[in-house]
């Protein structure tokens, strides 16, 4: 049993981490930013995938194999600053593209939550560890609720398979979870709220 249970939480942990949920998140929300036409869906979504997920990704993977940290989701605190501070600015880069660009309202929003909750995870994390992983998806769920109605609320289900996969692993204490799941909807969910 206890082999099974820690397959379901290493494939939850890859599946739903903070990489894979910041692919998809900004075609939902361009999608419904751009009333569903496929190419201003694809570009906005893609140009904040790209700098808030695929570079930062690439970035830590390559500190990874070269040793700097000790994996993709680095988890020792003290390593983590560095990844999240070129996550930070990165995603920043990508803000600047989509406000020249002119991007929906909503698609900015949803970069400006990210950076309010990157630089949010950044101030605990030189203390405290906190997971990303549940701040990025219970602040994604907040933001499809928001343009897609409650019913997107049963995402939570898979937010909660989440949470316990990272204190499953050791990756994180309850608390730690805890703390990251309310800073998801409280900053991020927030901001995005206040901006579009």
């Amino acid at each position: 049993m206890d082999g099974i249970r820690l397959r379901l939480a290493k494939v939850t942990t890859e599946v739903l981490s903070p990489a894979v949920v910041v692919l998809v998140l900004p075609l939902a929300v361009a999608w419904n930013a751009t009333g569903g036409r496929v190419g201003p869906t694809l570009l906005w979504g893609i140009v904040v995938a790209l700098f808030s997920s695929i570079l930062p990704m690439v970035f830590i993977i390559r500190g990874a194999r070269r040793g700097r940290w000790d994996g993709h989701h680095v988890r020792d605190r003290e390593h983590r600053f560095v990844p999240l501070a070129v996550g930070l600015a990165s995603t920043a880069v990508g803000l600047a593209i989509l406000l020249l660009g002119d991007a929906p309202r909503d698609v900015v929003g949803l970069t400006v939550a990210m950076v309010a909750t990157l630089v949010t995870c950044i101030a605990v994390t030189l203390t405290w560890k906190v997971s990303l992983h549940a701040a990025v998806a219970t602040g994604a769920v907040v933001m499809i609720a928001l343009l897609y109605g409650p019913w997107a609320l049963l995402l939570l289900i898979p937010v909660a398979l989440v949470c316990w996969s990272r204190v499953v692993l050791g990756d994180h204490t309850v608390a730690q979870v805890v703390v990251g799941a309310a800073l998801g909807p409280l900053v991020g969910g927030a901001v995005f709220l206040l901006i579009r």
